[in-house]
Parts: structure tokens; sequence; C-alpha cells
């Protein structure tokens, strides 16, 4: 069992509202690749909650996803020239009131890997629900607490971030989040791979992925590592295309593949996201293999 555990929402793009949120898009590509996946997030007693519940039935995605007495979560989106994209999150909406419950807490119980990041813990009571879910997952080899660090406008803090490292054991970050995790913690690396190894080190961490946009992308682990180039695609935008890399490079671990082949899996399946509008693209077969 896969898990994405935190913000599910509406993109709201120029040309239309695209369903989103990290986890969701996580548990979506993981599913896609062959693992049972689930998303955990809280939506709104409207309209746009009921499409939300509606999509993942049509997807055939498992989600437990209460709706509460808040508006849905809407993102507004611009994007540049490139299809990068600039984001407006509405603040104090369902997913930031996640109830944690003795269903969540019989998911969690089951769950191999979750990702979940820094977003939603923006508001105290899915801060909560998300630590309660992680303390309950099995212990031991084989079980993953994927923190994808994804700091977006002024949603985070050194506390939230610290405590979030300490709970998981891999984590996924961009160049640009680097750059800002290295200043708020005052480390004095400027080599990016000594940076990284560092972080490894310190928070104990199975795995480190880092992403680079079209620079590559890098995996660390304590024994080994490995560097790809990101593939050269016609880009329709880049949403999602981070959170489908971590979860086909999840899917690799749990179906037992070797870091290297896991870290082409991840790269592959974004660079196809890329090529779509919007995060929850299918993915064609001869990428599932």
């Amino acid at each position: 069992m896969v898990v994405g555990l935190g913000e599910a929402l509406w993109d709201m793009f120029p040309k239309g509202k695209q369903l989103g949120g990290a986890p969701a898009n996580f548990a979506y590509h993981a599913a896609q690749l062959g693992c049972p996946g689930a998303v955990v997030s809280a939506v709104g007693k409207d309209a746009l909650g009921n499409e939300i519940l509606s999509n993942f039935k049509n997807k055939d995605l498992d989600y437990i996803c209460p709706q509460i007495d808040f508006p849905t979560g809407t993102v507004q989106i611009t994007l540049d020239e490139a299809g990068v994209p600039a984001y407006e999150i509405k603040e104090n909406v369902a997913w930031d009131n996640i109830p944690f419950t003795t269903e969540l807490e019989a998911l969690a119980q089951r769950t191999h890997a979750v990702c979940f990041g820094s977003l939603a813990q923006r508001n105290v009571t899915s801060r909560h629900t998300i630590y309660q879910f992680l303390d309950a997952m099995p212990k031991g080899e084989g079980i993953y607490k994927v923190f994808d660090i994804n700091l977006r406008q002024h949603f985070y803090t050194k506390e939230i971030i610290e405590t979030s490292l300490q709970k998981s054991n891999i984590l996924k970050i961009n160049d640009e989040e680097l750059e800002i995790f290295r200043t708020l913690f005052e480390y004095s690396e400027k080599d990016l791979q000594q940076l990284c190894l560092q972080i490894l080190k310190d928070y104990e961490l199975k795995i480190l992925i880092l992403t680079c946009g079209a620079k590559g992308s890098h995996v660390f682990t304590p024994k080994e590592q490995s560097n790809l180039p990101t593939l050269e695609v016609q880009v329709a935008d880049t949403v999602g295309a981070g959170d489908s890399f971590t979860a086909a490079f999840v899917a690799g671990l749990l179906q037992g593949k070797s870091l290297s082949e896991c870290h082409q899996l991840a790269v592959d399946v974004s660079a196809y996201v890329c090529t779509q509008s919007g995060a929850m693209p299918v993915l064609p077969q001869e990428i599932k293999g």
C-alpha cells in the first residue's frame, strides 16, 4: 500500500482547472505503476469537493478523503513561457483540517510507503494527523517514509522541516529548495554532492533524491549514488512532474528494482508527464513496463 498524505485540490490554470495536490499526484502515479495507491486528504461539502471524489472514483484511485466544513482547496496557477508554474495557494481550506480517525490509523498500519510534504503542515490539525499517521506505520526494512519537502510561498518553518526529517527515511528535494535548506540550517558545504551527503548523514536517511530540472537528477545513499540527465522533451507544463518522479522511484523500490533502475524509471515517467497538460495524465504502457 502506497499513500499520498496531504493536500487534494484544484489547480486553476488559465485554460481551466485540473485535479492536483502533490499527495494525490503521487498516489495516482504509484497506482498506475502497479502499487495499490490511496490518497489521504479532506475536501469540502461543496461542488468542487464532490468533483474531486468523483475524479478519484473515475481513476480507480482509493482514498480516505472526508468532506468537512471547510471549502475545497484551490490553487491559482500561472505559467511562464517555459511552462514553469507560479502558485497562489488558498488558505484555511479542507486539506488544512484533515482529521485523524480509526480508519486512517488502520490504513497507516498496513502502509509500506507514504509521501508527505511541508505544505499540508501549515495548519496544526493536518500537521498532527500527518505525524500520527507516520508514527502508526509499520517499523523495519521495506517501509519508506518520503518527505517531499515541497517548499511553497511562506508555508514552512525550520521546526516543521526538522521534525519531518526526523520522522522520515527518504528526502526528496529540488535544487532551489536545497539552497533554501542550506541557508535555513546554516550548512557550510558549497558542493552539492557534499551537502547532500552531509544531510543524509545528519538525519540518518536511507536515500536523498535531488532533482535539478533540466540539469538532471541525483540519488544519494550512504553506499551508492546515481546521476542521470533529464530527457529532452516538448514541455506542455511541469506541474506534477516532481510528484510523478517520486512515485515512480518509490514504486521501483517496492518492486525490488536496483537504485539505478528506480532512478531511470523516475526520469522516464516525469519526462512523459512534462509532455502532457496537468499533473495526472495516463501513462503509456511502454513506460509502465
